[in-house]
């Protein structure tokens, strides 16, 4: 079940796929949503003193800056959510960026899933830090929304990115609610047949899919340094709504050929869940 998902909206960078991305979500999956803004807190004290009173004046300011960049996150997020009929609570927080990382961090334990947009390059951003770091310290399924989505949530077409790893698995077990969703599956195969072990190839997740009402077609990506480009070229060519797929480390061959998985996301303009 995905009945409870946490939401984090940035303060930094632009909030409007989070916005339409976690909205669509809840309304086609029927979750509530827990939606946090953190603002954070930036301000450097020179090493020379200027006076208890000056510090705390300038950390105070500096918190009402950060909450009202959350509460203005958080303002946009409601006057689209109002009128939907979803399920959802918010809060707006200030707090340094390394303290933002274990609030949301830890806060994406205790849901079912956490739903962020991608980590986006060229911009100097707290919020890239909390997004970079969230898949290896949520537990759970993280949601990366590409920064230009801008419509619905579907679920219609769903690829499957599969090596035989643990990682795959714990992905595609964690996004099986939204599988049994889906019109058609498509299983990937992101390593070569010789590199993943007999008894979780893509041939048996097939007939496992199968097993549990949810046929699935097989492709395979190049086993080269375009593997990546594939990927991107396949989603296209099948009009993907959803990638499912392990994160980073999922292979040392899958590693060399896909990257890293705030590389992987680069260029992908559709919603992907990644489980670690």
């Amino acid at each position: 079940m995905l009945g409870n998902i946490l939401v984090h909206l940035p303060t930094e960078l632009p909030v409007r796929a989070a916005i339409n991305g976690s909205i669509s979500f809840a309304q086609s999956t029927g979750a509530h949503l827990d939606v946090v803004a953190i603002g954070y807190e930036r301000t450097i004290i020179p090493l020379l003193a200027i006076g208890v009173t000056a510090v705390t004046s300038v950390f105070e300011v500096e918190q009402a800056r950060a909450l009202e960049r959350a509460e203005a996150a958080l303002h946009a997020f409601d006057l689209q959510a109002r009128n939907t009929g979803i399920s959802y609570t918010s809060r707006a927080l200030s707090a340094l960026p390394t303290d933002a990382r274990r609030i949301i961090c830890a806060s994406a334990r205790v849901h079912d899933m956490t739903i962020v947009t991608q980590p986006q390059g060229g911009y100097d951003s707290c919020d890239n830090l909390i997004l970079r770091g969230i898949l290896s310290q949520a537990g759970g399924p993280v949601l990366y929304l590409p920064p230009t989505f801008d419509g619905a949530f579907s679920i219609r077409r769903v690829g499957i990115c599969w090596d035989g790893s643990r990682r795959a698995a714990r992905a595609l077990h964690d996004a099986t609610p939204l599988l049994c969703k889906a019109d058609t599956l498509t299983i990937i195969a992101t390593t070569a047949p010789d590199k993943v072990p007999a008894e979780s190839s893509t041939a048996h997740l097939g007939e496992y899919l199968a097993k549990s009402g949810l046929p699935a077609r097989i492709v395979s990506l190049p086993a080269s340094r375009a593997a990546r480009r594939a990927l991107l070229s396949l989603a296209t060519d099948e009009s993907l709504d959803l990638l499912v797929m392990g994160g980073y480390g999922c292979s040392q061959l899958q590693e060399r050929l896909l990257g890293t998985a705030s590389h992987m996301l680069r260029g992908i303009n559709i919603p992907v869940l990644m489980s670690q």
